[in-house]
């Protein structure tokens, strides 16, 4: 009896949390299957010399390429933008790898994003935002958020601080978007450029609220699919096929696949990386072990632990509820027992 209430408890107990965490259930879903549509949805957007006529090398675009010059109209406008936000400096190898990037874009409007800059400019267009932009636990949030915001409303390119560049980004402003994909899914927001009011933009800012959670004791997920290069790359996903039309994705060469990614201290035909994550944690291991595996290998062992876990927990109150079925019948016969004898042997057998 005991187990069985202790089921019946259980019960409504996973009734009452699938009624709480039922509207976060289509959020989780779309997080979680990134893995295993990416490669379909992003099969038409990924940047090549077949598709584009583009030299994804750039060996052949010249140190003073100008897109205008070469007969193409740029979408994208001449504008670079990088963010500061936090007391703390920024570190001086930042601020020259900054130094080359605007020696490498002199021609080009440059911004520089603080903590007052940036108030300002989330208060003036996205009032409604506002609050739950300095509500993020987590000063890169803030960060990720204001990379789209700041793109969707002037436009241009957007870098980390520690990416020093090797030569112009002049000729991606052809395309309404581009970024490069990461390792080993999706597309890194540490690099992106986008003409203003891009449509695949402005869904990358009005989805924040929707996937703005907090996973407990996960501070690289929580980042990652609030606002990272997972939840990026997970509206891409999700958008119809209309609004994907303009994206394009610097991807590598045959024998050269991972030429453009961005992970780590790497050298790329653009950049020069400094490799400087310092706001991953020990949780980002973890996370980056699950994706280093085969996706059916995740899929089954995650299919597993939960039949698994069901099934210990069905057969262990089974047990016991059988122990305890066996434990009242013998405490029944015990009973019944000391009845019959205390009738045969009691003090009215002499008035028989």
């Amino acid at each position: 009896m005991i187990c069985r209430g202790r089921l019946v408890f259980l019960f409504l107990g996973f009734f009452v949390f699938a009624l709480c965490v039922a509207p976060l259930l289509p959020t989780f879903y779309y997080l979680a299957r990134l893995p295993f549509v990416w490669d379909r949805s992003a099969s038409q957007a990924l940047l090549s010399a077949e598709r584009d006529l583009f030299d994804i090398t750039f060996e052949s675009f010249s140190a003073n390429y100008s897109t205008a010059d070469s007969g193409t109209e740029p979408l994208i406008p001449a504008r670079l933008h990088h963010i500061h936000l936090g007391t703390l400096p920024p570190a001086p190898e930042w601020i020259a790898a900054r130094a080359e990037c605007l020696r490498h874009h002199d021609s080009w409007e440059a911004y520089m994003w603080d903590d007052a800059k940036a108030s300002q400019f989330v208060s003036e267009f996205y009032p409604h935002l506002e609050k739950m932009w300095k509500g993020y636990p987590y000063v890169v949030q803030r960060v990720d958020a204001l990379r789209y915001m700041i793109l969707a409303v002037h436009g241009g390119a957007i870098l980390d601080y520690d990416l020093a560049c090797k030569r112009s980004m002049e000729p991606l402003r052809r395309f309404e978007f581009v970024a490069p994909v990461a390792h080993p899914t999706g597309f890194s927001v540490g690099m992106m450029l986008a003409s203003p009011n891009s449509s695949f933009v402005h869904t990358l800012v009005h989805s924040l609220p929707r996937f703005k959670r907090r996973w407990l004791l996960l501070p690289y997920a929580t980042v990652m699919f609030s606002t990272g290069c997972h939840y990026a790359s997970t509206i891409y996903t999700m958008i119809p096929d209309s609004l994907r039309t303009g994206a394009r994705f610097l991807t590598g060469t045959p024998d050269k696949p991972s030429l453009h990614m961005l992970n780590g201290l790497v050298d790329t035909p653009l950049f020069r990386h400094l490799g400087s994550s310092s706001w991953h944690n020990k949780d980002a291991q973890v996370i980056s072990l699950f994706k280093r595996l085969d996706r059916r290998v995740l899929l089954a062992v995650s299919v597993f632990v939960l039949v698994a876990s069901f099934t210990f927990t069905l057969v262990a109150c089974l047990r016991r509820y059988r122990a305890s079925s066996s434990v009242a019948a013998a405490a029944r016969g015990d009973v019944e027992a000391t009845a019959v004898a205390w009738l045969s042997l009691g003090p009215w057998k002499k008035y028989a």
